[in-house]
């Protein structure tokens, strides 16, 4: 079962652009947001959702695989960090394979840029940024079993299908235990619940 990670409530969020703000105060990339707030049908809906790094587990960070220059590293707790400044070339070879559409190339500084689950506050037991703002809890900090003891009858899903490929990740998606037919927003099959399989 996952430890403490965020959990992504989409049908919590109201757009307030709080979790973007507070990840501007980030002190490892201070007046820079990592967070996306995506608006799934701007003009039509009120409809938004926040983007954050899903830290895929398995197959690990596919964004650290492609990077030629090996700016992209996975701690042992399994966060996908930040590309180090260092080292990246600004290749944007993370952006194009990850399945999730998250890193961003800052072009100006031709600089990877991407969420790393606030590591210099969350590897001392503090929550990231995002969740310690969001007024409706539409970003969750904790363990699966704090966030279902406080929200009874969700699910999660942190198995998601891109054509062939699996992707299990190390953030998770709420959805709502009687909305067991999906797909998640996004319009991604889930394919795994809780660890059961799903598929029909």
């Amino acid at each position: 079962m996952m430890g403490r990670t965020i959990f992504i409530d989409p049908g919590r969020c109201i757009g307030c652009q709080a979790c973007v703000s507070a990840c501007r105060e980030c002190d490892s990339h201070r007046g820079k947001s990592m967070i996306h707030l995506d608006y799934t049908d701007e003009g039509s809906s009120v409809a938004s959702l926040p983007t954050v790094c899903m830290h895929c587990e398995d197959p690990v960070a596919p964004c650290a695989e492609v990077c030629p220059a090996d700016a992209i590293l996975v701690t042992a707790d399994g966060v996908v960090q930040q590309a180090d400044t260092t080292r990246c070339i600004g290749c944007a070879n993370c952006v194009n394979a990850c399945p999730f559409g998250v890193p961003k190339i800052d072009l100006q500084a031709k600089l990877q840029m991407k969420c790393n689950l606030c590591y210099d506050r969350t590897a001392y037991g503090l929550a990231p940024m995002c969740a310690t703002v969001c007024p409706t809890g539409a970003l969750y900090y904790g363990t699966l079993e704090e966030l279902q003891a406080e929200r009874p009858g969700v699910q999660v899903a942190d198995t998601f299908v891109f054509g062939e490929s699996e992707v299990r990740t190390g953030v998770a998606m709420v959805v709502p235990a009687e909305r067991v037919q999906w797909p998640v927003p996004g319009g991604l099959p889930v394919v795994e619940i809780n660890g059961k399989d799903v598929r029909r």
